[in-house]
């Protein structure tokens, strides 16, 4: 019978290795208790067993079975109390109705962190559910728990392998983390492609007690660490979750998610267009952005996007150069750069020269370059021209798109010519195919090329994205991070939290005095309640007018007819007032017009986890036909505002078409600093927020129409405050 193998020295992680992390105990034990191991093939119990004992593991494993007295060859001990020391990790391999009992006995037994890999539900099951209860055991124990309803994790810089499931034997090690709420995406990245390689892959489930955010601070103190990888439904902890993002720029680790789960039903609700339009998505995007997280949609772009940044180059000032074998394949090649947003190279007249010369005459010397004509010494032409390419000055990065299978003497031709240039250039570079020819990563020719530092992407448009996304994030590097505007005085800060904490709904007029008061620009108005005063009102606010009921609980006038446009005279405004008196009550809103201009929307949502969202899209019907809109976290500068004005689809709009004069893009940016100073003060009153239209003039940025939805303060507040 073989005895348990003795707990390792220290450092015997190696000096990668975050010893002293609080996950430490759950990624690097020195001791594991397999609670549930089993002889029987084909179960978990077994495979965590196998599994270990085919991986690099050098601490102690005890197999905890009372069933058994030795599993695969190693001594089986009846409980956790029976070991001859408390254990660093307990991996529970049991089923859902002994998970509880398990968990407190791993607890009590001082064992420092645990795996859970059964779903945590039971059939009629009491309140709170066993997934409550089981978190507050780990929480009150303070104990890191991988799981529940997860495939375990991959430690492969430590060699340790914890998973409940078959897993290969040659996983090696490697730069990249993977971070994932689904156990299939476990497995499709990880177990099938050996074209990536992982220092740290978790399947991270549940998330009774750690989540992506702590795994994610755990990558970022391993050295080896280049890229982390995330697939993930929800962020529990998002405070933490933002710690981590900040760690990951100070460390310059790109950070590249596919987050499931984008649905617009929970704005359902929502009583603005801001929020019916922001989803519960928003928030995300929102982040991201302030964050730079590389935001993919599907498994190819993640794969792809994890591939290039892998490799330790990094783009430089420029767009991308590409070489191909095809007329027709580049002609799709540009087709498809536009629809990603990739920008090509504009190559020089002396790169042109230097193509020219090497090309047969009928080749056009251009980017994208096709290089083939008869194949005669077809290995230096393509090392030639793509060696001119790569040094031309406004390339940043380039790709080499061929098929790798068309025939062995091709294959190994194109692959000695990409080498060559990748030694020749500090800029990455990467092999592509148009179709997915490039199987499984198992292929000779793949593996050299991407170990080689020449990562190999399947598929023209998962390429294009990886580019795109990589130059993205070179730019997202060079931005200075934004300054705050200048505060609003603390009176006029606390007057607005005092208000918006009462019970009473701000109407139209106070929502623009708010906005007034946040230096947002909005136009002349006054709130009447009889034909004289509307009459002398407009005669004040200066001929022509807008007439807007002001009834109590009307939030979209234009839906109930409730706007008068364009009114010239006294007579006008005196048959607009009565017939909306008429129809909806004496009380109304008389505004200046606006100068035409171009309609924008901009607005603030609330979120649950993240706190106040700013949103800023096309205006009028326009916010809802278009779906034209970008998200911000706030407060941001001018600077950023402009970015994400300059994002929108209605932009060149503002620069004035068909003889309109353009807008003054500078006060549009400027007031929606200005917003987001508002949202950042008063953010834990604000449930919606909803300036639509704001009109971008010549002479300015102005609101035309708000409605601001107030959030009621906690309990504990609302008893100090009169209604």
């Amino acid at each position: 019978m073989t005895k348990p193998a003795p707990t390792p020295a220290a450092g015997a992680w190696g000096d990668n290795m975050p010893t002293g992390h609080p996950l430490a105990p759950l990624l690097t034990p020195r001791s594991i208790a397999f609670i549930g191991a089993s002889p029987r093939l084909d179960t978990p119990g077994n495979d965590m067993i196998r599994n270990i004992q085919t991986s690099d593991y050098a601490g102690a494993v005890y197999p905890v079975n009372p069933k058994y007295e030795e599993v695969e060859g190693l001594a089986c001990y009846p409980s956790l109390a029976a070991l001859p020391e408390p254990v660093d990790l307990a991996v529970l391999a049991v089923a859902s109705h002994r998970l509880e009992a398990q968990l407190a006995e791993a607890i009590s037994n001082r064992a420092r962190s645990a795996v859970i890999f059964a779903n945590c539900y039971l059939e009629n099951d009491t309140n709170p559910p066993l997934v409550e209860r089981l978190a507050r055991l780990a929480r009150e124990a303070g104990m890191p728990v991988c799981g529940g309803n997860c495939m375990g994790y991959y430690n492969l810089e430590a060699g340790l392998r914890i998973c409940g499931f078959p897993s290969p034997e040659d996983l090696e090690p490697g730069p990249i983390t993977f971070i994932t709420h689904s156990g299939s995406t476990f497995a499709a990245l990880v177990h099938h492609d050996r074209r990536f390689a992982y220092n740290l892959v978790v399947s991270s489930g549940q998330e009774l007690a750690t989540t992506a955010a702590d795994y994610m601070d755990f990558a970022l103190e391993m050295e080896t660490t280049r890229v982390i990888g995330l697939f993930i439904e929800s962020v529990r902890d998002p405070d933490r979750f933002i710690a981590a993002l900040k760690k990951a720029r100070v460390r310059d680790i790109p950070i590249v998610a596919l987050k499931v789960g984008r649905t617009e039903e929970s704005a359902a609700l929502a009583l603005s267009h801001s929020g019916a339009m922001a989803g519960n998505d928003a928030a995300y995007e929102a982040v991201f952005d302030r964050y730079g997280v590389i935001r993919v949609d599907t498994l190819d772009d993640l794969a792809a996007t994890l591939l290039v940044f892998a490799q330790p180059r990094r783009p430089s000032p420029g767009r991308l150069a590409v070489i191909l074998d095809s007329g027709g394949e580049r002609e799709m090649l540009i087709d498809l750069a536009e629809d990603a947003g990739v920008p090509l190279a504009k190559i020089s007249r002396a790169t042109r020269e230097k193509l020219a010369a090497r090309l047969d005459p009928s080749l056009e010397p251009i980017n994208p370059l096709d290089a083939w004509d008869t194949g005669r010494d077809f290995q230096g032409v393509f090392t030639d021209c793509f060696t001119a390419l790569m040094d031309d000055p406004d390339t940043a990065l380039g790709v080499f798109l061929a098929e790798l299978k068309t025939s062995r003497r091709l294959s190994e031709g194109f692959a000695k010519a990409v080498e060559e240039v990748f030694r020749g250039t500090e800029k990455p570079v990467f092999y592509a195919s148009n179709f997915n020819v490039l199987g499984t990563g198992r292929d000779a020719i793949t593996l050299r090329l991407t170990k080689t530092g020449i990562p190999t992407l399947n598929g023209t448009m998962p390429a294009l994205h990886a580019v795109r996304n990589m130059l993205d994030y070179r730019d997202f590097r060079a931005r200075p991070e934004p300054s705050r505007p200048p505060d609003v005085p603390a009176e006029v800060r606390a007057r607005w939290h005092a208000r918006l904490s009462r019970a009473r709904a701000l109407d139209e007029s106070e929502a623009l005095a708010l906005l007034a008061d946040y230096a947002i620009p909005v136009l002349a108005n006054r709130v009447v309640d009889s034909r004289e005063a509307a009459v002398q009102a407009a005669c004040e606010v200066g001929f022509p007018v807008a007439l807007k009921t002001a009834a109590p609980g009307v939030h979209h006038k234009s839906d109930v007819g409730g706007i008068a446009l364009d009114l010239a005279d006294r007579a006008a405004v005196t048959a607009a007032y009565d017939d909306l008196a008429d129809r909806l009550g004496p009380r109304v809103l008389v505004m200046a017009m606006a100068e035409k201009g171009v309609e924008l929307a901009f607005g603030v949502v609330a979120d649950a986890q993240f706190g106040p969202i700013i949103l800023v899209g096309a205006g009028g019907v326009l916010v809802e036909l278009l779906r034209d809109r970008r998200f911000a976290l706030p407060p941001f500068d001018a600077t950023t505002a402009r970015r994400l004005i300059d994002g929108l689809k209605v932009r060149p709009l503002l620069d004035g078409k068909r003889g309109a004069a353009p807008a003054d893009i500078d006060a549009v940016a400027e007031t929606l600093s200005r917003l987001s100073v508002m949202a950042a003060d008063l953010g834990d009153r604000l449930k919606e927020v909803d300036v639509n239209p704001c009109i971008a003039t010549p002479k300015g940025c102005f609101a035309v129409d708000a409605l601001i939805v107030s959030q009621a303060p906690p309990a504990d507040e609302r008893r100090g405050t009169a209604a």
